[in-house]
Parts: structure tokens; sequence; C-alpha cells
């Protein structure tokens, strides 16, 4: 390769190197928040999370604000859409741990299966009730998204809860929240697109 050819495509191997670490850095932060309102400032929350940390959770323009209310394993129906946070078991199921209903107007939501951070080696699968069974130690559910499917174990002790509005007036000092991705502003500030908050007793299991 004659030495200017070389010069050049060193030249643009290290362009694109740049341009690609540029854009990396310039890609927001993303950050989840688990925590109880300590302080409300407008539409900045100041947030002490499970850890001890105190963050501020700003509310993006028009954020929907959503509650939970608690339900029982009889109304998650085949067909139904939701959110299982569960743990790996030896045969391969996976044993619930919560399971969250969606409304219909969320369906598909984050649908598919990812790791998730609620403990060691827990993992989120929102997808579509294909199949349930009775069985001795719960209810066995399988649940279907594009990719694949997950069954799953359900113990009786199992969190089940549906997603409901709420409005901004809920949030309020003592309340528990929950922000599945906020992204994380420059001053250090946590933007929420959208918040889940406690009411009632009923605090968001995620």
């Amino acid at each position: 390769m004659p030495a200017m050819t070389r010069r050049m495509a060193v030249a643009s191997a290290f362009a694109a190197l740049c341009t690609g670490s540029l854009a990396a850095a310039q890609a927001p932060k993303i950050a989840r928040v688990r925590g109880t309102i300590e302080g409300v400032n407008g539409s900045v929350l100041n947030v002490k999370q499970r850890d001890g940390a105190m963050v501020k959770v700003k509310l993006a323009d028009n954020a929907p604000v959503r509650t939970v209310v608690k339900q029982s394993i009889a109304d998650v129906k085949q067909g139904a859409f939701v959110g299982i946070t569960a743990m790996p078991q030896p045969d391969g199921t996976q044993k619930a741990v919560e399971i969250h209903i969606f409304p219909e107007a969320m369906r598909g939501t984050g649908e598919g299966y990812r790791p998730w951070d609620l403990m060691p080696h827990s993992s989120m699968t929102n997808a579509t009730v294909d199949s349930e069974v009775a069985v001795n130690d719960g209810q066995k559910l399988v649940l279907k998204y594009k990719d694949g499917e997950q069954t799953f174990i359900v113990p009786p002790d199992a969190a089940v809860v549906a997603f409901a509005a709420a409005s901004t007036a809920d949030l309020k000092p003592g309340a528990k929240v929950f922000v599945a991705a906020a992204k994380k502003l420059p001053d250090g500030t946590l933007e929420a697109p959208n918040i889940t908050v406690g009411r009632n007793g009923v605090d968001p299991p995620m």
C-alpha cells in the first residue's frame, strides 16, 4: 500500500473512532430510581434512594404519573399484557417475585426479556400471558413475546399489582416512587419521562 494511501486509511480510521467515541459521550445516560420523596419543589422531587443517596428528579413536561393497585393472581388473565420480575430456577423456569398488569393502552411497553436490577440475577419479562395452569407450588404462567417465551412459577406470596392513573398531587413527601429510565442531565438532576408513585398503602414493587 502506498504511503499516502496508508496515511489516508489511518486518518479515516482515527476519524471514525473519534466520531464513535463522541457519539457515545453524547448519548444520554439513563438511571433507574427507587426511593422515597423527601421534598417537592414544583416539578422537582428530592428522592432518597434505597441505598440512602439523595437525588433530584425533575418531571419532564407532561410526564404521565401512575400508581399501582393491589391485585391477585386471579386477575392475571390469559391474553393480558404483564411484566414479571423473576429469579431463575435450576429447571429453567423463572420464579415470579412480582407481577405488574398493564392496562390495554400500555400493551407492548418494553416487550421482551432482559436482566433487571431489583436484586442480583433478577430479570424482567414484559409479554402476553399465553397460558396458565395451577401447580402444586402456585400457578404456572407461560408468557410469549416477539422473540420467544418464558415459563414462570408464581408462588402464593408473589406481589401482584395493576397500573392505574395518578396525578402530581400524589407526589408528596413520604410517598414511594419508581422511575424506570430517568435521563441524567448535565447538572446531575434526573429527568423522569414518567413516574410511578405508591398510594393507599400500596407501593411500586419494581
